[in-house]
């Protein structure tokens, strides 16, 4: 059997980005799934960090650029909302890219944007 990062805490985001599809349906700009999602992670007292800034290194100094996490949560996993007719690879590519800019261990990948909830877990 796989041994899944973070796995309990995983199960409790996705629980929660659940509740809140549940609740509003697809058809929502990310922001306002966005906005839901931090009251429900407020209910379920899920600790998390909205908009977290990512700093990117070179050679040990830190660029300019810089990506933004939608949450942050038990300072361990990413969360990255998408509001879209279906994930692509771009998407996939932007949580894997916060997870090499990052030590952190694991990155959740939600969709709010299909009649049922859609979710990729991402490790780097």
């Amino acid at each position: 059997m796989e041994n899944l990062y973070y796995k309990e805490e995983a199960y409790k985001i996705i629980g929660a980005c659940m509740n809140v599809h549940r609740e509003l349906g697809q058809g929502f700009l990310e922001a306002v799934y966005q906005e839901a999602l931090a009251l429900e992670f407020i209910e379920q007292q899920i600790p998390f960090a909205k908009e977290s800034k990512i700093d990117i290194y070179y050679k040990e100094n830190i660029l300019e650029q810089y990506y933004v996490a939608d949450f942050i949560c038990y300072n361990n996993i990413i969360v990255e909302l998408k509001a879209v007719t279906s994930l692509e690879p771009p998407h996939t590519a932007q949580v894997l890219n916060y997870l090499k800019a990052t030590d952190l261990g694991l990155g959740l990948l939600v969709n709010f944007g299909t009649s049922s909830l859609e979710s990729k877990r991402l490790v780097f």
